[in-house]
């Protein structure tokens, strides 16, 4: 039994272990493969795929057999993506020329790091690639993130601001001191913020929820104080909080679930026998908006939630970017440790893209220029999932920041405006820079990135 072998693993490599995995079927051993690689599906002898979508909507046998049996299955998503593979790029490629906005990395040497310069194309979507151990972790998240994260803080925005001259600011250059694993560091005065968006949990107890996370738990939470009902009752907001206050209910204190206690065995949890998991008690669930409870609320799946509340754009705005990264099946009220590391990475996307309006520019007010780091972000994916996640990456880039991924997915690497490609092989034999540019300059670099991205860009 394997559970997804070929996260972490470049094309090259995959082809390597697909090989090891075949080895072992030829020589009378079954393997079971859970996994979305596209060369995994198809090498496999017989494909069982469940659906057809996530959550509750899913648990279904849709198809098996073999990668045309699933073709022909109308309700297999994976089918689809077999018969119709993405075609790139999907968003036109935004152009890096000589005079853009560039951060400058000098002489990276940390761990394998051959004294590696590099420069990353500001408010651009950004993929460092290379063969598994080539030091694409270590250059963006050992070296650049640590970097720029010790420098962009409030001295240098003082500093910044100070400065009319963008030009000027952008020139900034840290030579040597409080660096990390680099000699020299430019171009960050134009930087804001740095942010990683990891698959860390995003709360470790059941009153965390991607309601509360996200922000517009506090906007419902003031809807429903400012109902008639509410009022009648001298009901303010905190009522509506299962966190604190008289309004949750006493029995579970509005987690909702209670914990039982097992002396040889794990804990159990099980819905709360007062509150039926609503969290609240019956004189707060007694106040109606539009014919719902608080706990109706927290019981909807985001999909049902965006139709209820689009007369409320503070929160139908966060629930329809969930609902485009493809979390729709989630209830807002989903006990954040029962989310998988790629729900909560999307929610975090969410909640920084929930800070990013279209309406900006018309406002006249500038939205903080922000770096964000992300590692592998595609790992658990479905090719459905992978491609919401391309658009929302570019969402954050239309906004005005800049966007670097340490990837593998080679449809993720397709439609980034900018390659950082490392290599050519792992450990020793990796760790120098041997093509940047755009996914076909990669390609016409013939590295083994290259190699492989060639057969995906000629799909479109």
């Amino acid at each position: 039994m394997l559970d997804e072998p070929t996260i972490g693993l470049h094309a090259r490599d995959n082809q390597i272990l697909l090989d090891a995995l075949h080895s072992l079927s030829s020589k009378g051993n079954t393997l079971v493969v859970v996994e979305h690689d596209e060369d995994t599906i198809r090498r496999a002898d017989h494909l069982i795929d469940i659906g057809p979508g996530a959550g509750v909507r899913g648990g279904r046998l849709v198809a098996e057999g073999r990668a045309a049996d699933l073709e022909a299955a109308p309700d297999s998503a994976t089918g689809r993506y077999l018969r119709h593979a993405m075609r790139h790029p999907l968003h036109a490629r935004r152009p890096v020329v000589q005079d853009s906005a560039w951060l400058a990395l000098k002489g990276a040497y940390l761990h394998n790091l051959k004294n590696v310069d590099v420069n990353v194309p500001l408010k651009r979507l950004v993929a460092v690639t290379g063969v598994s151990g080539s030091g694409k972790s270590t250059l963006a998240r050992d070296v650049l993130l640590a970097s720029v994260q010790r420098f962009v803080r409030h001295d240098f925005k003082a500093k910044k601001a100070s400065s009319a001259d963008a030009e000027i600011a952008s020139s900034y250059e840290i030579n040597s001191h409080g660096l990390v694993g680099c000699t020299a560091l430019a171009g960050f005065g134009q930087i804001d913020r740095v942010l990683e968006v990891d698959q860390t949990p995003i709360g470790k107890t059941p009153r965390s929820c991607p309601a509360t996370y996200i922000g517009f738990w506090d906007t419902v939470r003031r809807l429903f104080a400012d109902t008639l009902e509410a009022k009648a009752r001298g009901y303010g907001p905190g009522r509506f909080s299962f966190n604190t206050g008289e309004g949750r209910c006493p029995a579970c204190e509005g987690q909702g679930v209670r914990t039982i206690e097992m002396s040889f065995l794990p804990d159990v949890k099980v819905p709360c026998e007062v509150c039926h998991g609503a969290r609240f008690n019956p004189e707060t669930l007694a106040v109606t908006w539009r014919g719902k409870n608080i706990g109706d609320v927290l019981r909807m799946e985001v999909d049902e939630a965006v139709e209820f509340f689009a007369s409320m754009p503070a929160i139908s705005h966060p629930l329809q970017l969930l609902k485009d990264v493809g979390l729709g099946y989630l209830t807002l009220g989903q006990p954040s440790p029962t989310l998988s590391g790629g729900e909560a990475q999307r929610i975090k996307l969410v909640t920084e893209l929930s800070k990013v309006r279209d309406d900006v520019g018309r406002r006249g007010q500038k939205a903080p220029h922000t770096l964000y780091v992300l590692d592998e972000p595609t790992v658990g994916l479905h090719m459905q999932d992978v491609e919401k996640l391309i658009h929302v990456l570019h969402r954050l880039v239309n906004g005005g920041h800049s966007v670097v991924v340490i990837e593998h997915d080679l449809d993720l690497i397709a439609d980034a405006d900018w390659i950082i490609d490392l290599g050519p092989e792992g450990g020793d034999g990796g760790g120098r820079l041997v093509a940047a540019g755009t996914p076909e300059d990669v390609v016409r670099a013939g590295t083994h990135t290259g190699q492989a991205l060639g057969k995906v860009l000629a799909r479109g």
